[in-house]
């Protein structure tokens, strides 16, 4: 049923408009006033320009034609103000307005096409994009044909080239995040084959993406031909990855990075752990598998072990056994900085970045393209890398990337090191 709402306009009467209609058409006026606003300021800023008859260099020149824009309420039409600029710098070249709102032959919101990668991730057809989105967006949508999907497909793809090829040699890493992520569509004959994907955290506390490739997750050979590749490219040996323990990547990670630490995401950890567990006790074992994770020395999350074994060893000793045996992988967040434990624990900045197309419950028929669907991954991650937060803490990386030891999240001087035996140090 469409949602009709009566609204007055001038002279008394109403006309019936639907919601989307009410949204499509105060975005149109919002932008159009918001690009007014900006032509005014940008003229304005330029007023005491003038030439040699005393006219103004800068002045507005009337609207552009009218074009069609999708943004997430909708498609709309509306004419952008243009600016005459008469100014010429140094090099006599004649200067030009560009509009940071409204960039030239814009005709999709970043909003919009950065829904594209998800709906191809999930299962739809590059082809099946037009009259999806036109069903949501009004058939006037603009730049959703099939023609302007592939030629962004092809533009992602050669992308996805240049970054696989881009130098790494220009930053320090001090961590790095691993995992292998199964897709809604299949890459390859082979259903079993995802993506294998790294992000890196910098010397200034930035997580960066580093690959996006397909192969198998728990194949060492897959992540041993990435880590290289990363290697060849001036990756250094970071000071810990966290990653699952089901991933082939720690047998490469020891081959390629041999002084490399290692980390236990306990959330993997913590599912692992209670799918040995009847449903009934699950609450509370998870609550002492987070008092272990979140214990504030390596002492204490030990004991909450202890206390989980004292409860549950008993009935359930493989749930036992699946905590006990990755133990000092997963606490070796103590020997960092405590302001980045809550960072190093899981691979959260992959699991979120994902959270949309991760879970599946069957795997689209027909194979889909590998190119495409690792371009479409890789956008995905391009763009919500713009929201991964800032490390806490992050000029502490320095210190670690030199070498600094942390006990409990507490740096220790060089005399306490001499008087603690190897083990006493957390070991990685």
């Amino acid at each position: 049923m469409v949602d009709v709402r009566r609204l007055p306009v001038e002279g008394n009467d109403e006309v019936a408009v639907t919601l989307d209609e009410l949204a499509r058409e105060g975005a149109r006026r919002m932008i159009a006033a918001a690009l007014e606003a900006e032509v005014e300021q940008y003229v304005g800023s330029f007023v005491g320009e003038v030439d040699e008859d005393g006219k103004r260099l800068v002045v507005r020149n009337g609207h552009a034609r009218e074009r069609g824009l999708t943004v997430g309420s909708g498609t709309m039409r509306l004419r952008a103000p243009r600016v005459n600029d008469k100014r010429v710098d140094d090099a006599g070249e004649r200067q030009k307005f560009s509009s940071r709102i409204l960039p030239a032959y814009a005709r999709r919101s970043p909003k919009v096409t950065d829904v594209l990668p998800v709906l191809y991730l999930r299962g739809l057809s590059t082809g099946d994009f037009g009259p999806a989105l036109r069903d949501l967006l009004g058939d006037d949508a603009s730049g959703l044909s099939s023609s302007s999907i592939s030629r962004l497909t092809e533009q992602w793809q050669a992308d996805h080239a240049v970054f696989r090829g881009r130098s790494l040699r220009f930053h320090q890493y001090a961590y790095l995040f691993i995992d292998g992520i199964h897709m809604s569509i299949r890459l390859g004959e082979d259903d079993r084959v995802c993506l294998l994907v790294v992000i890196g955290v910098r010397e200034d506390g930035e997580k960066e993406l580093l690959a996006v490739e397909d192969g198998y997750r728990e194949s060492t050979e897959s992540w041993a031909v990435v880590l290289r590749d990363l290697s060849s490219r001036g990756l250094n040996t970071p000071k810990l990855v966290t990653g699952d323990g089901a991933l082939g990547a720690w047998a490469a990670l020891r081959d390629v990075f041999p002084g490399a630490g290692e980390q236990r995401c306990w959330v993997h950890k913590t599912a692992n752990v209670l799918d040995a567990m009847p449903k009934r006790l699950q609450p509370r074992a998870k609550t002492l598998l987070h008092e272990m994770a979140e214990a504030p020395t390596a002492a204490d999350a030990r004991a909450a072990r202890e206390r989980f074994r004292a409860e549950f060893d008993a009935k359930y000793p493989k749930a036992m056994a699946k905590l006990d045996r990755d133990w000092n992988a997963l606490t070796a967040f103590y020997a960092f900085p405590a302001e980045h434990w809550r960072h190093l624990r899981t691979t959260n900045p992959i699991e979120s970045s994902f959270a949309t197309v991760r879970l599946r419950t069957k795997v689209t028929k027909g194979a889909g393209s590998k190119k495409a669907a690792l371009a479409m991954a890789y956008k995905l991650l391009d763009a919500a890398q713009t929201r991964w937060r800032r490390f806490n803490g992050h000029e502490l990386i320095a210190d670690v990337l030199a070498g600094a030891v942390f006990k409990d999240g507490e740096p220790i001087i060089e005399q306490d090191i001499d008087n603690n035996s190897i083990d006493e140090k957390v070991a990685v």
